[in-house]
């Protein structure tokens, strides 16, 4: 049977024990700072990032690798494999999907697939864990992208942002905007759908009560839950993060894995410290 490499990119936020486990080749994107460049998951850390961030007042510039390093990692993971399924982060928010579709087609037809999740963060890594499990099964590349590609509409990705400052460092939200919900104590619920992000739910009021909010939308999915994991992922918190997988494991007791995750520093550069989210996949 042809041996099938799964790779995915740095921002499918998948822990270091996680990308051993199930041998994943992951290709970084890089984060600059003015002119220091930093590789996301290698040499810098969501808290260094964070440092970095206040200390210097402004946010980074993330981009996603070019083609040269898309095409070597692909021509590496073929000397010892027969074919390559990428899966990398939504194309609606990242060049990188793109330009890897670009790189893929310098090889022989087939053997190199690239999959976009429409997705970011962990909602990409529970696609790649799945194409790992087919892979460790014997399928074939094409029966793996089949089966990745059935379960796109089917992830959900929901997280709350505790402080609008990265948001509006971004561009993404006013200073009176900022203040007015810091003053306010919102908490915006952000979910992936179709590729992007939605605003999906404003939470008034301590934090405690937005993360409930994250376990009440779970639980009205609990019983369509596909059982072999979910993950909780955030940018360094890990208390609430404990808080989180217990009421999972309450909700939906047939699932097999509750994974915890820390997001990578492009992830967290645009969401800022103390997010957390709930992510699965839904029959």
């Amino acid at each position: 049977m042809a041996r099938v490499k799964i790779i995915t990119d740095s921002t499918a936020d998948l822990s270091p024990e996680l990308i051993r486990k199930y041998d994943i080749t992951v290709v970084p994107y890089v984060v600059n700072f003015e002119s220091d460049s930093f590789q996301d998951g290698v040499d810098i850390s969501t808290a260094a990032l964070f440092e970095m961030v206040a200390r210097r007042g402004m946010l980074p510039k993330t981009s996603a690798p070019n083609l040269a390093q898309f095409h070597r990692v692909f021509e590496d993971a073929l000397k010892d494999a027969d074919k390559v399924v990428y899966i990398g982060i939504s194309s609606k928010f990242s060049s990188g999907t793109p330009t890897a579709k670009l790189a893929a087609a310098d090889f022989p037809e087939g053997k190199v697939t690239v999959i976009d999740s429409a997705n970011l963060s962990t909602g990409i890594g529970l696609q790649v864990l799945l194409a790992c499990d087919l892979a460790a099964a014997g399928k074939t590349a094409q029966a793996i992208a089949s089966a990745v590609e059935s379960v796109i509409p089917r992830v959900r990705t929901s997280f709350i942002i505790d402080t609008l400052d990265y948001l509006r460092m971004g561009g993404r939200c006013s200073g009176v905007q900022a203040l007015v919900g810091s003053l306010l104590q919102i908490r915006p619920v952000i979910s992936v759908v179709d590729g992007g992000m939605v605003v999906s739910g404003k939470v008034r009021g301590p934090r405690k009560k937005a993360l409930d909010k994250l376990l009440d939308d779970f639980r009205a999915d609990s019983a369509r839950v596909v059982p072999d994991r979910v993950f909780v992922t955030h940018t360094g918190c890990h208390e609430d993060a404990l808080y989180l997988k217990d009421g999972i494991r309450k909700a939906a007791p047939a699932v097999r894995e509750v994974l915890e995750t820390t997001a990578g520093a492009v992830i967290a550069s645009h969401c800022g410290p103390n997010t957390i989210g709930i992510l699965y996949i839904v029959e």
